[in-house]
């Protein structure tokens, strides 16, 4: 046989792959076309529908409102056509939401719900886009008893409580002389208190204020479900760690310019004002980012909002990201990674002491120390030590620009606070209180201690959480909250002890404790608050995905190894073969 016999039957054998690849190409071509095409077509599309609305809300209520819900049609259209991008933009936006509000909305009621445009809409569409493929919008079905059971508990205060109350005669409806209880003789009856009973009325809208309650309780659960879906696989565990670190390093930063701004004298704040405004954060003090700041100096009075609509937010979005940024820390990867989350801890640190939120200043240490030793970590001394180390030079560097006596007074009002008022003390009046007032086992109706709530109705001033769910929907439905996130966090443990993959596990650990510890927390409402009740529930059904993950990153490894086997056995065979003369 002739060489070029042997050529022409290579070919022959060989397949023509460039034929393969064109096809392919033109096939990417296509669908990137057709991808580009609806695209263009959903944007003329909302375009149209926002100038067709938001033109005429322009000229007759206002030009924010118009541009708001023109803004919003076009937003909710593409949210909904691209669920996943919309809710990665869901968290992007939601630390600097509170500056939208204030600086550019003026503190509309509409702007405050912003960040829902991006998360409604996501969620929607992430579940269409689930039942399309068939796939389980149920995505964990141990935990659906529970549920079922706290929803029940709301639904039937909301009903029965709050449904009760809308049919109510109004307040303003009844002259003074008609509100109170009388006897025959026309006494006004009093209650085993001394207090006289007043007739039963409603103020504004008691149903709508429970719908706003339930939203605010449990209407980011289904961010399980998001988090379950948005998480496809470890690549896309890290990028969620590394954004949310970026992004505390990003706020942090701010924050620490509007501390600078206000301490140089270019932000005012409150240190000019008189009387009880001395002590009371103030929206015309805003600085450069976020809402109603307090800074006067010469009262020791200090509450910075860093980038969200007050100083308690902020003060748990530190909190937060106290866990977040230890999990990135420990945990990644990529050795860059691990640095930025061991500075966003220290930035996180940081703010905690000059923000002046005496929770962030007490919380965040405790929170990091809690999280060494329930994950583990303090016992890595390999990965401990350089950390410790790194975070001890980079708190040195940070507080090297403050003067001492401030971090001391800082230090001083916190001890002062807490001797006046001992925050297990506070935690017993709330309950006592919660008690006390109790006229059933559903409780007052769901909003009637939210402040968030009080546009539709009057506020109870409660200002702790589980107190607070005491007073809303009474000891059944706290004894189901309970339940529930009890129930979570057993689930959510027995899942990630499982896994096998280090870095998923490690992960894992540090978002199983952020969860323990906000489930139990007694003291104010995390789970009221951005962005903890995001995080909470993101990261719930982030743990869940994560043995799903693990099966196929050790299938992954199985398939290399194997590979690699077949490689050494093929090679090994070559060796022996012996050479022909």
């Amino acid at each position: 046989m002739t060489r070029s016999l042997r050529k022409r039957q290579s070919r022959k054998r060989k397949p023509d792959n460039s034929s393969v690849d064109i096809k392919d190409k033109l096939a990417q071509k296509r669908k990137a076309r057709e991808s580009r095409r609806k695209l263009m077509g959903l944007i003329g599309f909302s375009l149209f529908f926002a100038i067709l609305v938001g033109v005429p809300l322009t000229f007759t209520v206002s030009p924010k409102i118009g541009g708001a819900v023109g803004l919003l049609i076009p937003l909710f259209v593409m949210c909904y056509n691209y669920p996943r991008t919309a809710l990665w933009a869901f968290l992007i936006y939601m630390p600097f939401s509170g500056t939208v509000t204030y600086w550019i909305g003026g503190g509309n009621a509409l702007f405050q719900l912003s960040k829902d445009a991006f998360y409604i809409p996501g969620l929607l569409g992430l579940m269409q886009y689930c039942r399309s493929k068939r796939q389980s919008i149920i995505v964990y079905k141990p935990l659906l008893t529970t549920l079922i059971l706290l929803i029940t508990c709301a639904l039937l205060t909301l009903f029965l409580v709050n449904g009760f109350k809308q049919f109510l005669p109004t307040c303003d409806s009844l002259p003074e002389f008609d509100r109170l209880l009388r006897d025959a003789n026309g006494e006004p009856i009093l209650n085993a208190q001394g207090r006289v009973i007043v007739t039963p009325c409603k103020e504004s809208i008691p149903f709508a204020q429970g719908l706003l309650g339930l939203k605010v309780l449990a209407g980011y659960i289904p961010l399980i479900f998001c988090g379950y879906y948005l998480v496809k696989d470890k690549k896309q565990l890290l990028f969620l760690g590394r954004l949310l670190v970026l992004l505390a390093i990003i706020c942090c930063g701010l924050a620490l310019i509007q501390f600078w701004m206000f301490k140089t004298g270019r932000c005012q704040g409150t240190n000019h004002l008189g009387g009880s405004q001395l002590f009371k954060p103030n929206l015309d003090a805003k600085c450069l980012v976020g809402g109603a700041a307090l800074y006067s100096p010469s009262q020791g009075q200090i509450r910075m909002p860093g980038t969200f609509v007050s100083p308690w937010h902020w003060g748990w979005f530190l909190v937060a990201n106290a866990a977040i940024c230890f999990s990135v820390a420990f945990s990644d990867t990529a050795f860059f990674w691990r640095n930025c989350g061991l500075v966003g801890m220290a930035m996180v640190f940081i703010n905690a002491v000059i923000c002046g939120q005496r929770l962030a200043l007490a919380v965040v240490p405790a929170v990091l120390i809690i999280m060494l030793v329930l994950t583990g970590k303090i016992a890595d001394f390999k990965r401990f030590i350089p950390i410790a180390v790194g975070l001890s030079v980079v708190l040195f560097l940070g507080f090297s620009f403050f003067n001492p006596d401030f971090i001391q007074e800082r230090i001083d009002s916190f001890v002062g606070r807490w001797n006046a008022s001992p925050p297990y003390l506070f935690i017993q009046e709330q309950f006592d209180f919660a008690f006390r007032t109790q006229r059933g086992i559903l409780g007052h109706g769901l909003g009637s201690a939210t402040n968030s709530t009080r546009i539709f109705g009057k506020v109870s001033l409660v200002e702790t959480y589980h107190p607070k769910l005491f007073f809303e929907i009474g000891p059944v439905g706290l004894i189901a909250f309970m339940i529930f996130v009890s129930h979570l966090c057993f689930l959510t443990f027995k899942e990630y002890r499982g896994l096998k993959d280090e870095c998923l596990k490690s992960f894992a650990s540090g978002f199983w404790v952020f969860l323990l510890i906000i489930s139990y927390f007694p003291y104010w409402y995390p789970l009221d608050t951005d962005p903890v009740c995001v995080y909470f529930w993101l990261f719930a059904g982030v743990l869940l995905k994560l043995p799903v993950i693990d099966k196929e990153e050790q299938a992954k490894l199985k398939a290399q190894k194997a590979a690699e086997d077949a490689l050494k056995k093929r090679v090994k065979i070559h060796r022996k073969k012996p050479s022909a003369i």
